[in-house]
């Protein structure tokens, strides 16, 4: 899977880092290609943007490696391992970081003019470049950042090697790329337009920015049929986002159902009314369904999920939106493995009548808080239930016990019961914080 373009890898890294909202965060894009990416993050989270310009401080003969970096206000952090080892005498030390500052301050009031660098002191800084490759000038800007003052770093990019967090974990508090292909070859192969970013993209990027939010590209609702690309099949959805969603639920259904489920369509009609967004999609093509065995290989339909889930955060008016997954039947434990999966962000899991206990493997690697909604009269499905809450050790959740209600819900007022207990839950935890 690549990326169209900067703003595109923007959009989809943003989906990633909706639970940010709650923080004090400054988003800071590397000058020059991280710029425009940083500029879809900070839209995303309304949060302010700033470049972070930092210069690597080279041993003299010897540029190449590292003895420390500078950052603006002063950062300084300096490897003595190295200084000691290359013995790099301070007049020496003190001639490169003079030589480096002051080609730092240029860039500095290059991209951002008169205006003054945003105060790091106490917050959570994102840092965003386009992607990391030896990741030399990524680490550096996080080791400033925390010597600006910084009590969180967060480093997110789009695409990274197979294996980057060990390198940097030291580095970040957290660490969040979208792509880590294998093998990984160069930034660019993940683009499809990869074109250089100019001194003066980066400057209307901040610019417009620091002029305040742009206008959403939630303008149109949307309420169509459409075909949702998988691994290697297409499955047939349907997509409904009103005018003013607040979050969208992607619908994982259970054995033997499809998108066209009315229970389903009944749920999901109540979340639009609440400002919900929604996908029901197939799980499965119609000859993988006729074999009883896919039904249940919930690790084939998690990976559909995750992957329904990644083309959502392309599509126009859902970037930076919380995300929810509800589940019944066996897409119950599809939908808590996939919430498991590092490439996607999930605010919220709902299983109405679910099989949670089939995702047992995965269930103290939830973090999204979970509501299980289960019939009182479904007497087996709510023990598995209850033992299935017992491991969800790592996250927010509740049994919710739906009285004279059997396994489909089919008793008078039992699946508007449930229907209203799954509302309640994505209305309170797919937040959009300002």
């Amino acid at each position: 899977m690549s990326f169209s373009d900067r703003v595109d890898a923007g959009r989809r890294l943003a989906a990633l880092l909706g639970h940010l909202v709650q923080e004090q965060v400054v988003v800071l894009g590397l000058p020059r290609g991280g710029v425009p990416v940083a500029f879809e993050v900070a839209q995303a989270l309304g949060a302010p943007l700033d470049v972070i310009v930092v210069r690597k401080l080279g041993v003299p003969y010897q540029p190449e490696l590292g003895m420390g970096a500078i950052g603006e206000g002063g950062a300084r952090v300096v490897n003595e391992r190295i200084v000691r080892l290359a013995q790099v005498s301070e007049s020496a030390l003190a001639e490169v970081e003079a030589r480096e500052r002051a080609e730092l301050e240029r860039r500095a009031r290059r991209f951002r003019g008169e205006r003054p660098r945003l105060s790091l002191h106490g917050r959570t800084a994102v840092i965003v470049d386009d992607g990391i490759a030896t990741g030399s000038t990524a680490r550096a800007a996080c080791q400033v950042a925390r010597a600006q003052g910084a009590q969180r770093v967060v480093l997110a990019v789009p695409v990274a090697p197979l294996g980057w967090t060990s390198r940097f974990a030291d580095e970040a508090d957290e660490l969040v790329a979208v792509e880590t292909p294998d093998p990984f070859s160069a930034i660019g192969g993940s683009y499809d337009d990869f074109s250089q970013t100019s001194d003066e993209a980066v400057v209307e990027c901040l610019g417009r920015a620091h002029r305040g939010p742009v206008a959403s590209s939630r303008v149109d609702a949307r309420d169509e049929e459409l075909t949702v690309p998988a691994g290697p099949v297409a499955l047939g959805g349907h997509l409904t986002i009103p005018e003013d969603a607040t979050g969208v639920v992607v619908f994982a259904h259970g054995s033997g159902s499809s998108r066209h489920s009315p229970r389903n369509r009944f749920v999901a009609e109540l979340l639009n009314q609440a400002h919900l967004g929604t996908v029901l999609f197939d799980l499965l093509t119609d000859d993988e369904g006729r074999d009883r065995a896919n039904v249940f290989d919930i690790e084939l339909l998690a990976r559909r999920l995750v992957d329904v889930t990644r083309w959502l955060a392309t599509q126009p008016g859902v970037a930076g939106l919380p995300l929810g997954y509800f589940g019944a039947s066996t897409g119950a434990a599809a939908a808590l493995w996939a919430a498991t999966d590092p490439g996607v962000r999930i605010d919220a899991v709902v299983s109405r009548g679910g099989r949670p206990d089939l995702a047992a493997p995965r269930l103290g690697q939830v973090t999204a808080p979970t509501l299980l909604v289960v019939g009182g009269d479904d007497d087996v499905v709510l023990d598995l239930n209850r033992q299935a809450a017992a491991l969800l050790a790592h996250c927010a959740h509740e049994v919710t016990v739906i009285p004279g209600a059997t396994h489909l819900f089919e008793e008078p007022g039992t699946l508007q019961a449930a229907a209203d207990a799954a509302r309640q839950w994505f209305a309170r935890h797919l937040v959009i914080v300002p």
